[in-house]
């Protein structure tokens, strides 16, 4: 059986568009994979198997058969591992083709069938236009800024394999709070080497000499602000 799954790679920072067609046919049990994809490509051989006998069911023991269109493009990455997974039930018969026809799928798999956000989500997302698009619950912030789509979050292979055989519901997970920055701030423990310079500022923190003038000097000013007591500095200038 043959079944056609739409996905994206990252190119630079441009997204394209893929097409993941898949054939699963009669020959001596193989996997291959074409359309120019490098070294983490061809790894998904062996994720996409895992993750499938991982959530309990069967891998296909005959000729499986990937094309990773269009075939003159580099593919890269690991974000075309659900794309690969999905493209394998559907040509095998363990979902129904016709449930991913208007879907997009963007992730990468785990050995155990869970789903992990991979970089540059927005610019492949964006590549795909209005088609909704499934992808890691981690990647939800990303994909919604550049959807045209619906953006369909999913936790497991297992849970979106259950969801297009129609055994439960789109999930509605929550997307994660996006992460806090730091903010950065000088500090003289930042400083390596220089024994002169660090002498220097502990001496100007401390309330040393100035310029001749009695005002702090320009440089004085600079460091003292990667020096931990530069508001005793200020102050006693």
């Amino acid at each position: 059986m043959f079944a056609s799954i739409s996905s994206a790679v990252l190119i630079g920072a441009q997204g394209y568009p893929v097409r993941v067609e898949a054939h699963v046919g009669k020959g001596l049990p193989g996997f291959s994979i074409g359309g120019l994809p490098d070294e983490s490509v061809r790894e998904a051989r062996d994720r996409t198997r895992a993750a499938i006998l991982s959530i309990g069911l069967q891998f296909p023991t005959i000729k499986v058969t990937l094309n990773l269109a269009p075939s003159d493009q580099p593919k890269s990455g690991s974000a075309m591992d659900l794309a690969i997974a999905i493209g394998i039930l559907a040509a095998s018969g363990a979902v129904p083709p016709e449930s991913v026809e208007k879907l997009s799928f963007i992730g990468e798999l785990g050995l155990d069938g869970s789903l992990r956000p991979v970089p540059g989500v927005a610019p492949m997302v964006g590549a795909l236009g209005d088609r909704d698009v499934v992808v890691p619950v981690g990647s939800a912030i990303e994909a919604r800024v550049a959807a045209l789509g619906t953006v369909r979050l999913i936790d497991s292979l297992g849970e979106l394999v259950a969801v297009l055989n129609g055994d439960m519901p789109w999930p509605d997970h929550e997307a994660p709070e996006p992460p806090v920055e730091a903010v950065f701030a000088p500090d003289l423990a930042d400083v390596q080497g220089q024994p002169h310079a660090r002498t220097a500022l502990e001496i100007a923190a401390a309330g040393g000499p100035s310029s001749p003038d009695g005002r702090p000097t320009r440089r004085r000013q600079d460091d003292a602000r990667v020096s931990p007591c530069r508001v005793v500095a200020t102050s006693r200038s």
